[in-house]
């Protein structure tokens, strides 16, 4: 059993992005359950990697019990309103020191990260995470068709918040090798109910993933 709601998820981002006040936040929304089966409730300190505007960042703090988050990104799209911790980067060097979280989450980042900076980038979370896990939230193409589809579904979700839709997409050969060469094990992989009818049949939900990775 969840301990939020769809009507808490609405409550916590409508007041910071109004779209949410007439559009329910039902994608986040599975993908929050998704994290929240598999996150350790001992994480107290978290970094969310290529955190957008924040709003996923300020979410999870609010409804997953943390102490403190820290929402970074290479450019500054963050909402004034939220009351959260947030950095800009080179993309490449996390600015914080050894073990300094708890965990790392990366939520539909990595198809966007060009693709020779995906393990640098992944070996940087490891670096800060130290044992902790990694929280991932991406998609899963099988091909030029899939990533049609994924590109349609970036236009749709980040054009409202000037979000970044250039992408290259993974396939599942992609994530295996970017699990083992970052060091870590998959292990849980989840996807859920994100869509239904007729956007279920354009925007099948097996395009998307949820994964948590320990390291080894």
């Amino acid at each position: 059993m969840e301990c939020f709601t769809l009507d808490d998820l609405t409550r916590c981002m409508a007041p910071h992005a109004p779209i949410y006040s007439w559009r329910k936040p039902a994608y986040q929304y599975v993908a929050l359950t998704n994290l929240h089966r598999a996150w350790d409730k001992s994480h107290r300190r978290a970094l969310d990697v290529g955190g957008g505007t924040g709003l996923l960042a300020y979410t999870i703090k609010s409804l997953f019990g943390l102490d403190h988050i820290v929402s970074i990104d290479v450019e500054n799209r963050y909402l004034p309103s939220l009351d959260i911790e947030t950095a800009v980067y080179d993309g490449c060097t996390l600015p914080f020191p050894d073990k300094s979280f708890d965990c790392v989450i990366l939520f539909n980042v990595l198809h966007h990260v060009p693709t020779p900076l995906r393990l640098p980038l992944l070996r940087e979370c490891r670096r800060v995470a130290g044992t902790g896990p990694l929280y991932i939230k991406d998609h899963l193409s099988e091909g030029l068709f899939d990533d049609a589809r994924l590109a349609a579904l970036d236009l749709i979700g980040n054009l409202p918040f000037n979000g970044m839709v250039s992408a290259c997409y993974l396939r599942a050969d992609d994530w295996r090798t970017l699990t083992s060469g970052a060091g870590y094990a998959c292990e849980i992989v989840s996807d859920g109910e994100y869509r239904h009818g007729v956007e279920r049949v354009i925007f099948p939900n097996r395009l998307e993933t949820s994964m948590k990775w320990r390291p080894i």
